[in-house]
């Protein structure tokens, strides 16, 4: 018997009192071959770690991207070299941010990150997937044009990990219940993280992760507004779910809320009921994964 093969035995010998949980080290997964005739895909995990949250004043400092192939049924069959890259901000790097991150500022001296050269390892992904998209599709947008053509998917929004029994949705707790650990911190290291999740099958409906990932890709959803609602009736937009945006941009200073394309004409018929009292048209924008996640909605 191996030295690891005689560790995993003792692994599974603890495991196997019951009083024991053993967390395994993330390993390179292993290449599986598509059935013969089946559609093969391209996948593109992201990550990006950042001088801070806004992506109008914050910076890159450092970018990862990890290719996996994958089925329409969302088997992950083999997953590729990643890019990963450092880049030196405008500003130096915070304390916070190097305690959160584990970047300093002798790392990314002098590094800078090529935007022709992370579009050439994008281009040829036909899905963008980040563990936060909302996050991460805002600050690639503006480092590069490449990511505004492709569609996007959120492994942290669009899985209902608490239907399957998760109690939280952060990439550290979530691969942790899941049975194995990595190096954190660092942006691809997150990526394949998040690629063994969506790899692995659910414990309650036993399909993957990528599959419900892509079935939340591929739906259809609206945002609707409602512009100058009265104010006193705030809370009960709350209550339903609606959310206030405040920021400067083309969008409406308004309380909006997002819906399945099922829960459409439901809720214009709330608003011109229990908001407005009167027959109005609010503004509507359909929301596709082309457009999801990004600033333009």
């Amino acid at each position: 018997m191996t030295s690891s093969d005689h560790l995993e035995a003792m692994a599974q010998t603890l495991e196997a009192t019951g009083d024991y949980r053993v967390l395994r080290r993330l390993k390179p997964r292993p290449s599986i071959a598509p059935p013969a005739g089946m559609p093969v895909r391209l996948g593109m995990l992201v990550d990006v770690e950042t001088t801070g949250l806004d992506p109008q004043r914050d910076e890159i400092i450092e970018i990862a991207m990890t290719p996996f192939s994958y089925g329409l049924d969302g088997t992950v069959f083999n997953v590729g070299e990643s890019f990963q890259g450092l880049r030196e901000p405008s500003e130096p790097i915070t304390p916070e941010i190097t305690a959160i991150t584990g970047i300093t500022n002798e790392m990314v001296a002098g590094q800078i990150i090529d935007p022709a050269v992370v579009a050439k390892f994008a281009a040829p992904a036909s899905l963008v997937v980040a563990h936060n998209a909302a996050f991460d599709r805002r600050f690639l947008e503006r480092f590069s044009d490449v990511f505004s053509t492709k569609p996007w998917a959120c492994s942290l929004s669009q899985v209902d990990w608490a239907a399957e029994g998760f109690e939280g949705t952060k990439l550290a707790y979530l691969a942790q219940a899941v049975g194995f650990f990595y190096d954190r911190h660092r942006a691809m290291h997150d990526c394949l993280a998040t690629v063994e999740l969506l790899a692995m099958r659910l414990p309650r409906s036993r399909v993957t992760g990528l599959s419900r990932l892509l079935d939340g890709a591929r739906a259809v959803s609206w945002r609707i507004w409602a512009e100058n609602s009265p104010f006193d009736l705030k809370e009960t937009l709350k209550a339903r779910g609606y959310r206030w945006n405040g920021d400067p941009g083309p969008q409406p200073r308004a309380w909006y809320i997002d819906v399945p394309e099922a829960q459409r004409e439901a809720e214009v018929r709330f608003l011109r009921t229990e908001i407005y009292r009167r027959e109005i048209d609010p503004l509507v924008r359909r929301i596709d994964a082309y457009d999801r996640f990004s600033d333009r909605i």
